[in-house]
């Protein structure tokens, strides 16, 4: 019997084994939740297929997603990233990863950890939503939109509620799996 899925994933392999096995599982590792940083940045106004196709283009591309070496990145690394026909050449989405980085460390050195820090804007626990069909899910909320305008403040960049929402989603802390999903029910 085949398995019942979010909408968004049916029909595309890729995606749907990125919904069966990460989409939605609360992640506490800093590493990974700079990844999904990473990718959500450059995600923004493109769709997250895209993204997944060229995950280990970028992975390649930006030293397994190492924050320490990204943060450290010079103006010669920043041009051949920009010239990178693997990932999404976007000057500014470069340059952001690196300003992202260096941030996402001082972020570290004041909560503990980035996790600390992150998930704190959902009181430590992942919220289940009760969503019937994707298409009609909310792109933003009232924690992704303080989470936004937090990290803006805090100088980091491509970081917009409705990114900051998908990037919610994609780490678990929002369960936004469709209450029909047989993934729902299997995550907090």
């Amino acid at each position: 019997m085949e398995k019942q899925r979010c909408g968004w994933c049916e029909g595309d392999a890729l995606y749907e084994l990125y919904h069966d096995k990460e989409w939605g599982v609360p992640v506490k590792d800093d590493a990974t939740l700079f990844e999904f940083l990473v990718l959500e940045t450059f995600q923004a106004g493109l769709s997250w297929i895209t993204i997944l196709r060229k995950r280990e283009n970028f992975r390649t591309a930006f030293d397994a997603f190492d924050y320490e070496k990204i943060a450290g990145y010079n103006q010669d690394k920043i041009d051949s990233l920009i010239q990178d026909a693997g990932i999404i050449r976007n000057k500014l989405k470069v340059h952001a990863t690196v300003t992202n980085a260096q941030l996402f460390i001082k972020v570290q050195e004041e909560f503990g950890s980035f996790s600390n820090y992150i998930w704190g804007f959902v009181g430590g626990k992942p919220i289940k939503n009760r969503v019937i069909n994707y298409k009609e899910a909310a792109p933003t909320t009232a924690q992704s939109d303080a989470l936004s305008k937090n990290l803006k403040k805090r100088g980091f960049k491509f970081v917009g509620s409705t990114v900051m929402y998908a990037y919610m989603q994609a780490v678990g802390m929002v369960n936004d799996h469709e209450v029909d999903c047989f993934r729902y029910g299997e995550i907090p």
